[in-house]
C-alpha cells in the first residue's frame, strides 16, 4: 500500500462512509482492495442479500438443525413471520420491564431485603453478551444491581465470586440461563449457588429466576421448586445472538440500563444494513473486507482494538460471535472447507505496550479493526498538558498506531462511534451480527449451528463416564492399582492417558478420597480410595 498523503486523503473521503442516523462511520481506506473489488463481488453479495432476506422472513436458515433464525425479530417484532412469535416477543419484553420495576421498587426482594446484587449463571453467549453490555454501560455505585457471574465450572472461580458477594448473598438475585437446562457448566453453577444459599440458611428458590426454553429440564426444575420467575428462550435464537432476548435484556434491565435504547440502536442498524447496495451497507462492507483480507479463506487473523475501556470485552464477545459462527469444517454443500476467522483482541492504548510491536514489524498474518469513540467522558475534562487531555492522548495513540501499521503495509478498518451509549452498543451488536451472516453466505457455510461445540461436550461427558468406571473399579481394589492395571482391568487400554489424567486430578484434591503413592516413575504410581 503506497499512497501519498494527498492520495490517502482522497481515498479516505471515498471509502469512509458515515451513517449519521447510527452515529457510525466505517473507514476502509487502509484496506488495499483493488478498484474493481466491489463490482467483482457484486454477484456473491447479491446472493448474500437474498439469503438474508429469506432468513428474516422465516425461512429455514439453519438447515442442519431445521430451524428458523430470528434474532432480527427481537428488536422489530412486526417482522416476525407469525403473529404468535410477534406477541411472544412483545409479552416477554413487557414482562422483563415489569419484573425489573418490581425488583427496583423493592416489592420483589431477597431474604435479607431489597436486591442489591445480580448473580448471572451461564456459559458462552448466555454470559459473554450480558458481561460485555455490563462492562460497556455499567457505572459502579449508580447501577441498580451489581453484576457477578458464574461463567465457568471452575470451583475456585466460583469461590472467588461468592467471596466478593460475601454477606450480600441474602440480597442477591440469581439468573440461571440455559436453553436446554442440561448445559453442564450452567447446571454445576446452579448447584454450587444452591449449596451456597443453603450454607447461609437462605431459601434459594426465593432468589432464583430461570431463562430457558419452555418444557426444558431447567424449566421443569424451576416449576417444581417454585422459583421466583421464568423467562423464555426460543429455538430460533442462538446463544451467540441472544443478547437482545431475555438472555441479555433481563440482566441489563435489572442493572438499570436503557434496554429500549439497546433495541433502538440494533433496529436502526438493521434498517441500514438491509440496503442491497454493498457500498452503502456497513455490515456488507465489513464482510467484504473480511473476505478480501483473508482471500475468502480466513487466512488472516482479525485483531479487534477498541480504544475505550468500556469496550474491553468487545473482543471476547466477538470471538464467540465470529469464530463459533464461521469456524466450520463443512460448507452448506457438505464439502470439507475448514473455514473460519481467528479473532484476537486487546484494547488501546494497552496494545501500545504489548503486541503492537509484532503487529507492525512481525508476521503479516492479520488485519486490524480499530474502534474509535469520539466522546471522552461525561465529567469535566482535566488538562494533562497545556493543550491536551487524557482523551486527546488516547485519540493520538489510536491514530498513531493506525498510521504506523499502514506505513508498514498492514491493513486496517476503523469503526467510529460517537459514544458508548445503549444506542451505540445496540448498533455494534447488530452491525457484527449481520456482517457474520453476510460473510457466511460469501463462503457458503451455516453460521447458525455449532457441531464442534457439541462434539466437545460429548467428549467431556465421555471423560466423566470413564471417571465413574475408574472409581467403581478402585472401590473393589483396597490396595490400589497403577494406571496400566486400571486400564487393563476395565478393558480400556487405549484410554490409559485419560485414566492417568483423571487419577492425577482426583488425587490432587484431598476431599475426593483418592490417595497417590509414588512409584518408580510418575506413570507407575499407585492410586487407591481412602474414603468417600
Amino acid at each position: 500500500m503506497k499512497y501519498s498523503k494527498s492520495q490517502l486523503w482522497h481515498r479516505f473521503q471515498q471509502y469512509c462512509p458515515e451513517y449519521p442516523e447510527l452515529g457510525l462511520a466505517v473507514d476502509l481506506s487502509r484496506m488495499d482492495f483493488p478498484e474493481d473489488y466491489f463490482s467483482s463481488m457484486q454477484p456473491r453479495m447479491a446472493q448474500a442479500f437474498a439469503s438474508m432476506a429469506k432468513l428474516e422472513k422465516g425461512d429455514e436458515a439453519n438447515p442442519d438443525e431445521h430451524r428458523m433464525v430470528g434474532h432480527y425479530w427481537l428488536r422489530n417484532p412486526p417482522l416476525a413471520p407469525t403473529a404468535a412469535i410477534r406477541d411472544e416477543i412483545e409479552r416477554t419484553l413487557a414482562a422483563i420491564k415489569d419484573f425489573a420495576a418490581q425488583v427496583h421498587s423493592g416489592s420483589v426482594k431477597g431474604s435479607n431485603g431489597p436486591f442489591k446484587n445480580l448473580l448471572l449463571i451461564g456459559i458462552g453467549g448466555s454470559a459473554l453478551g450480558p458481561q460485555f453490555v455490563a462492562s460497556a454501560l455499567g457505572r459502579p455505585g449508580e447501577d441498580k444491581l451489581t453484576l457477578f457471574s458464574f461463567d465457568n465450572t471452575d470451583p475456585d472461580g466460583i469461590d472467588r465470586v461468592l467471596a466478593q458477594i460475601g454477606p450480600g448473598l441474602g440480597q442477591t438475585l440469581v439468573l440461571v440461563v440455559s436453553k436446554s437446562g442440561s448445559t453442564p457448566e450452567t447446571r454445576n453453577g446452579m448447584i454450587e449457588a444452591e449449596a451456597a444459599f443453603s450454607r447461609a440458611g437462605l431459601a434459594f428458590p426465593a432468589h432464583a429466576v430461570a431463562v430457558t426454553m419452555e418444557k426444558s429440564l431447567l424449566d421443569q426444575y424451576a416449576i417444581d421448586r417454585k422459583w421466583l420467575r421464568r423467562f423464555p428462550m426460543w429455538d430460533w435464537v442462538g446463544g451467540r445472538t441472544s443478547e437482545l432476548s431475555a438472555v441479555g435484556l433481563l440482566p441489563a434491565a435489572l442493572q438499570g440500563f436503557d434496554i429500549d435504547g439497546l433495541l433502538a440502536g440494533a433496529k436502526s442498524c438493521d434498517e441500514a444494513t438491509r440496503s442491497t447496495n454493498a457500498q452503502t451497507n456497513p455490515s456488507a462492507l465489513l464482510a467484504l473486507m473480511w473476505y478480501h483480507a483473508g482471500n475468502g479463506k480466513g487466512s488472516k487473523n482479525m485483531v479487534i482494538l477498541p480504544y475505550k475501556d468500556r469496550l474491553d470485552l468487545l473482543s471476547k464477545y466477538l470471538q464467540q460471535l465470529i469464530m463459533e459462527s464461521l469456524g466450520k469444517c463443512l460448507d452448506l454443500d457438505k464439502k470439507v472447507v475448514h473455514q473460519g476467522i481467528t479473532v484476537l483482541g486487546n484494547k488501546g492504548s494497552t496494545d501500545q505496550h504489548s503486541y503492537v510491536q509484532q503487529l507492525r514489524d512481525g508476521l503479516d498474518n492479520f488485519f486490524v479493526t480499530f474502534v474509535e469513540v469520539l466522546r471522552d467522558r461525561k465529567k469535566p475534562e482535566v488538562m494533562v498538558d497545556e493543550n491536551a487531555t487524557s482523551g486527546d492522548y488516547l485519540s493520538g495513540l489510536l491514530l498513531g498506531t493506525r498510521t504506523a501499521l499502514f506505513d508498514s503495509g498492514r491493513e486496517s478498518v476503523t469503526l467510529t462511534i460517537r459514544d458508548v451509549s445503549p444506542f451505540h452498543v445496540g448498533v455494534l451488536i447488530a452491525l457484527f451480527e449481520r456482517a457474520v451472516g453476510f460473510y457466511a453466505s460469501l463462503i457458503n457455510v451455516n453460521a447458525y449451528h455449532q457441531p464442534g461445540v457439541q462434539a466437545g461436550k460429548k467428549a467431556a461427558q465421555g471423560i466423566l463416564d470413564l471417571q465413574k468406571t475408574v472409581l467403581h473399579y478402585l472401590r473393589g481394589v483396597p490396595g490400589g492399582a497403577t494406571v496400566d492395571q486400571i486400564a487393563s482391568a476395565v478393558g480400556l487400554n487405549d484410554e490409559a492417558e485419560a485414566i492417568f489424567k483423571i487419577c492425577e486430578h482426583l488425587s490432587a484434591n484431598p476431599d475426593r478420597g483418592l490417595r497417590k503413592t509414588a512409584g518408580p516413575s510418575r506413570f507407575k504410581a499407585q492410586y487407591r480410595i481412602t474414603h468417600e
